[in-house]
Order: structure tokens, then C-alpha cells, then sequence
């Protein structure tokens, strides 16, 4: 056990986000989604997308100089998804300002996911709840 480290954050997550530098890309993706395909570090939670954010956020900040640090994987009819709401909310929470979420279409999610620094896939069973973060500066 370490102080003041969300319980959520196991070794693994914690190393990943320890290896990680200024405008790497962390996916967070909900249970359907293929998170090993990616080729990527993969960390499993057993949270949904919003509580696997907070754990993260709580460490990781968010970059400030990307326009939309944040990406939302958009429906198949280009909707956004159903997860977005508690996304901008908790992202929103944890840096303490508005910070600029865009959509991304979800066949362009998978190949942007092979470039992530990792994929955290959570136990989210709304579909299309999968979401990248660019890593900022302290």
C-alpha cells in the first residue's frame, strides 16, 4: 500500500503512467472493446470508465497546450457516445477547467490506439464508452 494513491491504481497502472512523458496517449476503453489487438501495454480494471478516469486523473494530468487532449470514440451513426457526459465531467473535475474534448470516428479509434502508450480496458458495458488522454506537464 502506498499513501494517498487511489486503491484503484494497482503496480501495473502505476508503472505505465510512471513511463509515460508529455503528450503520450492513454486509451480507456469499456469491456467489448479489442484492447489487446492494439500491440499496446494493456492494464484491466475492474471499474467502469468514469471511476478507471478519476483513478487516473488523480495523477496524470491532462495536457494544457493540445486543443482536445481528450478523444471520444463516436457512434457508428456519428453520435456521440453515451459515456460522454460523465467523461467531460470527471476530466473537467480533475484539471479544474474546461478542457477540450473532440470525437473521434471508430474506425479511426483502433489504428490511433496502436500509438497509445497503453490501453486500460475497464468492466464499462456501455458500448462506444472508450476515450484517449494526452498525458500533460506538471
Amino acid at each position: 500500500m502506498l499513501k494517498g494513491i487511489d486503491p484503484v491504481v494497482g503496480p501495473d497502472l502505476l508503472a505505465l503512467l510512471a513511463r509515460m512523458g508529455h503528450g503520450d496517449v492513454l486509451a480507456v476503453v469499456d469491456r467489448n472493446y479489442p484492447a489487446h489487438a492494439a500491440g499496446v501495454p494493456v492494464v484491466e480494471l475492474a471499474v467502469g470508465l468514469p471511476r478507471a478516469l478519476e483513478a487516473v486523473l488523480s495523477l496524470m494530468p491532462v495536457d494544457a497546450f493540445q486543443e482536445h487532449p481528450v478523444r471520444h470514440m463516436l457512434t457508428d451513426d456519428g453520435e456521440d457516445g453515451p459515456a460522454l457526459a460523465d467523461v467531460r465531467a470527471v476530466v473537467d473535475r480533475a484539471e479544474g477547467r474546461p478542457v477540450g474534448v473532440r470525437g473521434i470516428d471508430r474506425h479511426d479509434f483502433y489504428p490511433a490506439a496502436r500509438g497509445c502508450a497503453g490501453v486500460i480496458r475497464t468492466v464499462e458495458d456501455r458500448a462506444y464508452a472508450c476515450v484517449m488522454v494526452a498525458k500533460g506537464v506538471l
